[in-house]
C-alpha cells in the first residue's frame, strides 16, 4: 500500500504543485518564493519522516498570505488523500519540542473534523524575511481545515519569534509522525464508528 498525494493548485494567485509520501524518510524539495516559509516546510518534512516537495509561485509582490495559505490548503489536502481510508494508523500523535528559551506542545487526531486551538502569543507585524508571524496560524490553519484533522497547538513561553514558529513547525512535524504510523496491532480504522 503506497500513501503518497500529488495535489495541484492553480488560482489567479498562486500556482503550486504539492507531492508526499507519508512512508519516507524525511527528504524534501521545497521552492515557495518565501524564504521562511522554504526553511519551515524543510523541517517539517525532516522531523515528521514525510517526503515532500513542494514548488510555488505566487503574488509575493503583493505580499506573502496567498502563498503561505494555498500552501498550507495543499499540504492539508494531500495529508488527508495519502492517508486514505485511515485503516491501521495510529490517529493520534503529540509532541513537545523546546528551542531554546521556548517550550512548545502539539497534538493531532486525524478524526476526519477540521479543528484548530491556537494557544500562541506571537508579537503581531513582525517579519520574519518576507514572512510576517502572523502567517504562521494562518499555514496551520488551512491544514487542518483541509487535511480534516483536530490541532492543538501550545507555546507555553519564547522571547524570540523564530524560535517560537521553528518549535511549533518541529512540534507539529513530530506529532503527525506518530499520528499517520501503521500500528500493526490496529484492525481496520481505529474508530468504534469504523470510519473516520
Amino acid at each position: 500500500m503506497t500513501r503518497k498525494a500529488s495535489i495541484r493548485r492553480d488560482t489567479k494567485e498562486t500556482k503550486i504543485g504539492l507531492q508526499l509520501d507519508l512512508d519516507g524518510n524525511g527528504k524534501s524539495q521545497i521552492q515557495t518564493g518565501v524564504g521562511f516559509l522554504d526553511h519551515m516546510l524543510t523541517l517539517l518534512s525532516k522531523h515528521s519522516l514525510i517526503d515532500l516537495d513542494v514548488e510555488a509561485q505566487g503574488d509575493i509582490h503583493v505580499d506573502a498570505h496567498h502563498t503561505v495559505e494555498d500552501v498550507g490548503i495543499c499540504l492539508g489536502q494531500a495529508l488527508s488523500q495519502a492517508l486514505g481510508n485511515k485503516e491501521g494508523i495510529a490517529r493520534y500523535g503529540a509532541a513537545t519540542v523546546p528551542m531554546d528559551e521556548t517550550l512548545v506542545t502539539t497534538a493531532v487526531d486525524l478524526s476526519g473534523r477540521p479543528f484548530i486551538a491556537w494557544k500562541v502569543d506571537l508579537p503581531q507585524h513582525v517579519l520574519l524575511g518576507t514572512f510576517p508571524a502572523e502567517l504562521a496560524e494562518e499555514f496551520w490553519r488551512a491544514v487542518s481545515t483541509n487535511g480534516a484533522f483536530n490541532l492543538h497547538v501550545v507555546c507555553f513561553y519564547g522571547s524570540n519569534t523564530h524560535h517560537q514558529i521553528e518549535a511549533i513547525f518541529k512540534a507539529a512535524a513530530r506529532a503527525l509522525r506518530q499520528a499517520v504510523e501503521i500500528d500493526p496491532r490496529v484492525v481496520g480504522v481505529p474508530s468504534t464508528k469504523g470510519v473516520l
